[in-house]
């Protein structure tokens, strides 16, 4: 991206053998495709963010093999994929906690050592961090990212319709977007969906595989509430909401679904990427452009960070506060996921439309409602209101079971410092 030519870029990580395979891979991929960057390493998360204007988040403390650890508990008391937000998905409480509490180190540290600088965060879970951050930490400049939205051009090239001519709007808070408005060449679009849908969807399902975007779940809810279901709204991604269609492995069949198939599948792919990764940067033989295109990709941070230090104004979807009521019936001081104009101003939230009445009542419901009993529990160290948080899991069927799954997690030895946490 020309605005950002000499940029200086310090990559930082704990590992520090990590850390020299992605700097070797970046610094290599810079000098092929002629990019005049400045890049740089450092174990040393002070020396990282001394000076920076950008502070781009992906970090995740606690990592996938303790995520299964719990998911493996939480299957002995009858937890499963569908709905399970805290629980059995990759934002699990005892996940969050350690992610929250590094999210937050970050922030002060940035307040402290770059207080100028935007603290851009890729890193989930976004929509409990932007909130939280933002109530406790009055007038940062925090954003989160979220590539979910993207889904929208997928359903269009499936539809066959040009990115290009779109319109659009997708409110909604990270995680559980939907398509309210939808238009194409100046035409309303969905007419084009409701074709595909009749005449095309059931020859795409038969090679789509399970869980898939645009699979008959999301077809269900879209007849369900006249709006579609975009990212990871109703995947395993977000949580495979909502729980009805998950309550038995028929009714899963029935629907295409087959979350625990999906994430299987996320985490050997994650795992192959760091083989290719590592025996890259082994070959020198190998140009790093040849395995990653020097091609913008969909992914929007970049963009962001131009838009925010040059001022090339650009319209991006982001997660910020709800402030002037950007996603009508969601909390004004709660995170949504919604367009704003960026440019070296900040950033400025455009208004929606809302989403209908019922996807509101359930986003209140099961997104809001939620985390907000997480971020309670977190805030305070109650065990008491994390014990609650588990009993609005819809697979709980009594506080015994909730008490008791509760009770193992937190007798993990490597979660001691999350058991003194949570008195």
């Amino acid at each position: 991206m020309p605005g950002l030519r000499e940029s200086t870029i310090c990559l930082m990580d704990i590992d520090a053998e990590r850390l020299e395979a992605a700097y070797t891979l970046c610094d290599r991929f810079a000098r092929e495709a002629g990019a005049t960057l400045r890049i740089e390493k450092t174990t040393d998360r002070a020396a990282a963010l001394s000076g920076a204007d950008v502070v781009i988040n992906t970090a995740l403390a606690a990592g996938h093999a303790r995520l299964r650890d719990g998911w493996a508990i939480a299957g002995k008391y009858g937890y499963r994929f569908g709905g399970s937000l805290h629980i059995v998905h990759d934002e699990a409480f005892w996940i969050n906690f350690y992610q929250l509490r590094l999210i937050e180190s970050i922030q002060r540290d940035i307040i402290e050592l770059c207080p100028e600088a935007w603290h851009v965060l890729v890193a989930n879970p976004v929509q409990a961090a932007v909130t939280y951050l933002t109530r406790k930490y009055h007038g940062v400049r925090l954003v989160g990212m979220c590539h979910g939205f993207s889904g929208v051009y997928h359903l269009a090239q499936v539809l066959g319709l040009e990115a290009g001519y779109l319109t659009f709007e997708l409110p909604g808070v990270n995680h559980f977007l939907w398509l309210t408005k939808f238009g194409y060449k100046g035409e309303n679009a969905f007419p084009l969906l409701d074709r595909w849908i009749a005449e095309d969807a059931p020859a795409y399902w038969q090679t789509s595989g399970m869980s898939d975007h645009l699979g008959p779940k999301s077809v269900d809810l879209y007849r369900r509430f006249g709006a579609f279901p975009i990212g990871d709204t109703c995947t395993p991604g977000g949580g495979s909401w909502g729980f009805w269609y998950h309550d038995s492995p028929e009714t899963e069949r029935r629907w295409q679904e087959d979350p625990a198939a999906w994430y299987t599948n996320h985490f050997a792919s994650g795992a192959g990427t760091i083989t290719r990764l590592r025996a890259l940067r082994e070959d020198r033989s190998q140009r790093v452009s040849d395995v990653f295109a020097a091609t913008p990709s969909n992914e929007m941070t970049i963009p962001l960070v131009d838009s925010l230090l040059n001022g090339t104004e650009r319209e991006i979807i982001v997660n910020i506060p709800n402030a002037g009521s950007l996603v009508p019936g969601v909390p004004t001081d709660y995170q949504v996921e919604v367009p704003a104009r960026i440019d070296r101003r900040g950033i400025e939230g455009i208004p929606t439309g809302g989403l209908p009445a019922p996807i509101t009542a359930y986003l209140l419901r099961d997104r809001v409602a939620r985390v907000e009993m997480e971020l309670a529990a977190f805030a305070s160290g109650s065990k008491e209101a994390l014990l609650q948080l588990i009993m609005m899991d819809p697979w709980t069927q009594s506080e015994t079971q909730a008490a008791r799954f509760l009770q193992e997690i937190l007798a993990i030895p490597y979660h001691s410092e999350m058991a003194k946490h949570y008195r």
